[in-house]
């Protein structure tokens, strides 16, 4: 499997939100659009338009890894991920994939703190046997990686892109220091997402109408 970059971020949000904002799942555009540019929990942040997103979508969904799901009023068509089901991934073994596709390469001190809204572990040593796991398949779909400078631990990385993704962001001097602002803002952008696409929905039935009213008095 070689995604692109665009691609591993689309589906890392994806499942980001599959598991932290239930409610709001699947995505929309608007919402896909807002989860893949945060700039909170995100390494390296980007700036994606619609069209590279769009164009990732049809990628990914010719390679059985998304699935639309179509809309029978105005309302706009969601999108949903199926990595799991592609790749025969169990909740925690995605959860951690996920991080590591949003996040770059983490120790497992790192993952356990950061897939706490997606999956709970109990210690470090079940994220270290979830990576062992995700590393010894026939495929791996993770590597591990060397100590980072100031790091005591070995980072890993995900190989969805087909090589291994060594992206790093600066070393924080105590990750779960920020996990409860940073928890905060992705509601905050999750909110204005889901507000941003109903009110998009509400103005294409507005106009709608407005259509329709003009064709009665004409």
């Amino acid at each position: 499997m070689e995604l692109s970059p665009v691609q591993v971020r689309v589906l890392g949000s994806l499942i980001e939100k599959e598991r932290a904002t239930p409610e709001n799942y699947p995505l929309t555009m608007n919402g896909l659009l807002a989860a893949c540019n945060q700039s909170t929990s995100r390494y390296p942040v980007v700036n994606l338009n619609e069209p590279t997103v769009e164009s990732a979508l049809l990628n990914l969904r010719a390679d059985g890894l998304l699935r639309v799901v179509h809309s029978r009023s105005n309302r706009a068509d969601r999108y949903r991920h199926v990595l799991d089901e592609a790749l025969a991934l169990a909740e925690a073994e995605l959860a951690v994939l996920g991080v590591l596709m949003l996040r770059g390469s983490q120790t497992a001190a790192e993952l356990r703190t950061r897939t706490e809204r997606l999956h709970r572990f109990a210690d470090q040593e079940e994220v270290e046997r979830v990576l062992d796991a995700l590393a010894g398949r026939p495929e791996p779909l993770v590597a591990r990686l060397g100590r980072a400078p100031g790091q005591k631990e070995p980072r890993w990385a995900h190989l969805l892109g087909g090589e291994v993704a060594d992206v790093a962001p600066p070393v924080a001097p105590d990750p779960s220091a920020r996990s409860s602002r940073s928890e905060r803002l992705d509601a905050l952008e999750s909110t204005v997402a889901v507000l941003t696409a109903e009110l998009e929905r509400l103005r294409t039935e507005h106009d709608a109408l407005a259509a329709q009213l003009r064709s009665l008095l004409s």
